[in-house]
């Protein structure tokens, strides 16, 4: 049985997974129906924020620097995509050679003299990284130095350019990172508390790898509650400082496949935080991370509002993304729980920071539609929407409003006149637009600054991530400081934008299933953390979990002996599991198959394109029609996981789509003549996605298949050739015959009316096949995919998180029986004790199990 940890939920936790991808045209318009705000604040709010961009312009010389840096390294530049990778790689990189080579090929590829000129000091540090040392920006004019600088690094990689460049870089990072240590974290906020600042700090770290990685960031935490509890001095959660956490940084397995392990093992470790923060004080902020996490975060946020130890603690925060579209009941499901608990929750609502994969991730997985909105004007209505509604609760809500665009601030402060709340920005990049809002003198509103801390070969991936949130051209932090951006852009109401839009999305993502040219449907994917998928793939799966099924040779004009020997197939996973049985094929079916399809192939190879094109979308169609029988055969008969299925059903659409859509609108039977007979072996790794691209491609180009699948996965290929039937292929063109390769394979390889084979398996029966058909027919054509030793090598400019990561998809995916699986790992020596110990890690999280439990890794090997 499939057991994928179905849960129930009340109305409200039902209306945040209904929502997960609703429709955007009609959540728009019931955003704008939500709000009330009058005509008079969003005048005033408009001329509110046009002041504080005024005074951001005219003071940005004396800013933190920051904001120059976006401005002057635009990500659309040569200098601002080598910025970003020396800021990513440089100070990781262990040893000097491969250090002295990623400088030269960065440098080399930039226009530096532009930058050397301007009105900030940072700029010009951060693009020469000479300034520091003070000596050779002395002795140069800016327009040699471009030159002579990349004559030293030719020689060698000078000493004195790569301490330079290093120091530029650790330089660039202090404006985004608080400090190495909390200890000095908390020493460099004292000057800005003072000004009226307040902290959230974020000890700096990604997701883990393993349970190394896991109990070491929580160590971090745990010293950074105790430093910030020791200095909190009395204060409140709401006055005083807090911490922000990560939870996939405390747990290497934080996903919705792990249920189980999460609930268990992770909650123990955030309650421990949580109860430490309790007994300082202070606030600690759940931080929200990808969509697919959010529910699984709800559940665990749940247990800590009803956990009696944490009764009356006020400091347990939670982090909203405006971003999603179904950010709005996500507050009404946070309020329901803080209100049934008697629990006062602190909520900081942010726009989203992972805004451009969550939109690829979709595209890839083929989704119904996006979970975020995809203009940003919505994503700013939707913050709107969702600060009234936080207003709204405050008897249960302390909101917290983090944004660095003027206008939402300035819509906040007039919707939260003689309301308690507070705003929040990123250190280094929003102090020079809150410097005019907090204190006496300005606004008086105080702000939250979240701070991240950590060494600095933590803080690489995160300042990437900043780099580019805020470093696009289409970026409020970009355009705030851009004298040649119209203020009266910049504050244009997005409720006035969204009314203009009417709810349309963006003309630019189309939704997933239609991002392909010449109108190409994309196949239809599934989302393993969408419960209400889940509840009915769960449902599904098991009506069929008992079913047996069959897989005889389909041979046209012929029926198969009922005394034939029925072979019984049980599931690699479940040894108990009758899937159902198989009758192999004979010399004599293939004898008369081979004439049967060479006279559908006369008929067939004159048929038109656009007829042989539209079968093959019918028979797309009807596979994602029987979407669910499919997944349950390749679960049970090949071991796939879940994941690997929908990934296995989906290829095999694609190729129907593609070779369809390729034929109808290039191909031509005068000019595109056709072979003949060809023989199809397809292996048992992919038993749907090859067998179909095998037989689809041969079918769309006018020949006839007979089509000869891996004996260990016969059942999968029956239905889907009984589908092909069903879509209107006629059965004398394609036809099947199963068996082993020794015996069926051999028989139909040497057969001398075989015109040609594609065959995807081992070198050596590929070998054979290549001699088969040179001894009788010469005219013959092999097409064959091989096994081989595939090799990563890995250099030390590498993020090590990213190396494990393609390491266990690529060795271990499909239980590691891709032709084209990692087999062999090269480590530069100077990473390859950390990149190893940490892949180990990894590998032991790894769960090897029956393919029908949602928490498997590594399914059975076949």
């Amino acid at each position: 049985m499939f057991n994928l940890y179905i849960k129930t939920h009340n109305e409200l936790k039902n209306q945040v997974t209904k929502n997960y991808r609703c429709s955007e045209h009609e959540l728009v318009n019931k955003l704008l129906d939500s709000l009330s705000i009058s005509d008079a604040d969003t005048k005033k709010a408009a001329d509110l924020a046009y002041g504080l961009i005024s005074k951001v312009r005219n003071n940005r010389i004396k800013g933190h620097g920051v904001d120059a840096l976006m401005q002057e390294f635009k990500l659309s530049t040569n200098e601002g995509i080598a910025l970003m990778c020396l800021a990513e790689s440089l100070l990781r990189i262990p040893d000097k050679i491969t250090q002295d080579k990623l400088i030269k090929d960065k440098i080399s590829s930039g226009n530096w003299d532009n930058h050397t000129n301007t009105e900030s000091i940072f700029v010009n540090a951060t693009s020469w990284g000479l300034l520091i040392t003070g000596k050779l920006i002395k002795s140069l004019s800016s327009s040699r130095l471009s030159s002579v600088l990349l004559k030293v690094v030719a020689k060698g990689g000078e000493p004195l350019i790569r301490k330079a460049m290093s120091a530029a870089v650790r330089f660039m990072g202090k404006q985004f990172v608080m400090g190495e240590s909390i200890q000095s974290a908390l020493q460099a906020a004292v000057n800005k508390e003072k000004k009226g600042y307040k902290f959230s700090y974020d000890m700096l770290g990604e997701a883990a790898m393993n349970d190394e990685d896991a109990s070491r960031y929580m160590q971090s935490y745990i010293d950074a509650i105790h430093a910030v509890g020791k200095v909190n001095k009395g204060l409140d959660v709401h006055s005083g400082p807090g911490i922000s956490v990560k939870l996939s940084a405390i747990h290497p397995r934080y996903s919705r496949a792990q249920y189980h392990r999460v609930i268990s093992e992770l909650y123990p470790k955030l309650k421990q935080l949580c109860l430490l923060a309790k007994e300082y004080n202070i606030g600690l902020f759940i931080d929200a991370e990808e969509t697919e996490r959010l529910e699984i975060s709800l559940d665990l946020l749940e247990m800590l509002l009803n956990d009696k130890d944490l009764q009356g603690f006020d400091g347990i925060g939670f982090v909203i993304q405006a971003y999603q579209k179904r950010a709005i009941y996500v507050i009404d499901y946070v309020n329901f729980l803080a209100s049934s608990a008697n629990m006062k929750l602190m909520v900081r609502l942010v726009k989203g920071a992972y805004w451009d994969s969550e939109i690829k991730k979709c595209q890839v997985e083929g989704q119904t539609d996006y979970p975020v909105f995809t203009r940003k004007f919505y994503t700013d209505l939707s913050y709107l929407a969702c600060a009234q509604k936080l207003f709204d609760y405050q008897n249960n809500i302390y909101p917290l409003f983090a944004t660095h665009n003027a206008h939402s601030l300035a819509m906040i402060y007039f919707m939260g006149e003689g309301k308690k709340y507070e705003f929040q920005c990123l250190y280094g990049m929003g102090e020079t637009l809150y410097d005019n809002v907090v204190g006496q003198n300005n606004l008086n509103i105080s702000c939250r600054v979240y701070a991240p801390v950590g060494t600095y070969d933590t803080l690489l991936a995160y300042l990437v991530r900043r780099l580019l949130e805020n470093g696009a051209n289409s970026s409020f932090v970009h355009q705030i400081v851009d004298k040649e951006y119209p203020i009266e852009d910049l504050v244009k109401s997005p409720i006035e934008l969204s009314k203009k839009a009417q709810g349309k999305s963006n003309p630019y993502f189309t939704k997933p299933a239609y991002i392909y040219p010449n109108n190409r449907l994309n196949s239809k994917g599934l989302d393993l953390t969408d419960e209400i998928q889940l509840n009915k793939l769960q449902l599904v799966l098991n009506k069929y979990s008992e079913k047996e099924f069959n897989a005889y040779p389909l041979i046209y004009d012929m029926e198969i002996p009922k005394e034939r020997e029925k072979n019984i197939v049980f599931s690699p996973g479940n040894l108990l599991d009758k899937v159902g049985y198989v009758i192999k094929g004979t010399d004599d079916d293939i004898n008369f198959a081979v004439k049967q399809a060479q006279d559908g192939f006369k008929i067939w190879s004159q048929t038109k394109p656009s007829e042989r094109a539209r079968i093959l979308l019918n028979m797309a169609d009807l596979m994602e029609e029987n979407y669910y029988e499919l997944l349950n055969l390749l679960v049970r008969e090949a071991g796939k996981t879940l994941n690997n299925a929908i990934a296995e059903v989906r290829e095999a659409v694609d190729f129907c789509r593609y070779y369809g859509a390729q034929v109808e609108r290039e191909f031509d039977n005068e000019t595109h003549k056709a072979r003949g007979v060809l023989v199809c072996i397809s292996p048992w790794n992919f038993p749907l996605a090859i067998f179909m691209g095998e037989i689809s491609s041969c079918l769309a180009a006018g020949n006839a298949v007979i089509a000869k699948p891996s004996y260990q996965t016969s059942l999968v290929a029956f239905y889907a050739v009984e589908l092909f039937y069903k879509a209107g292929m006629p059965r004398n063109v394609l036809q099947f015959i199963p068996g082993s390769g020794s015996v069926i394979g051999n028989k139909l390889t040497e057969h001398h009316d075989i015109k040609g084979v594609i065959f995807t398996g081992s070198t050596e029966v590929a070998q054979t096949i290549n001699k088969n058909l040179s001894v009788k027919n010469f005219d013959s054509v092999l097409i064959a995919e091989t096994g081989g030793q595939n090799a990563m090598i890995v250099d030390s400019s590498a993020l090590p998180e990213q190396v494990v990561t393609d390491v266990l998809t690529s060795g271990f995916d499909i239980a590691g029986q891709r032709c084209s699986a990692l087999r062999v790992l090269y480590l530069q020596a100077d990473i390859a004790d950390k990149v190893l110990n940490m892949l180990k890690g990894a590998m032991n999280d790894l769960r090897v199990g029956n393919s029908q439990n949602l928490a498997t890794d590594v399914g059975p090997v076949i």
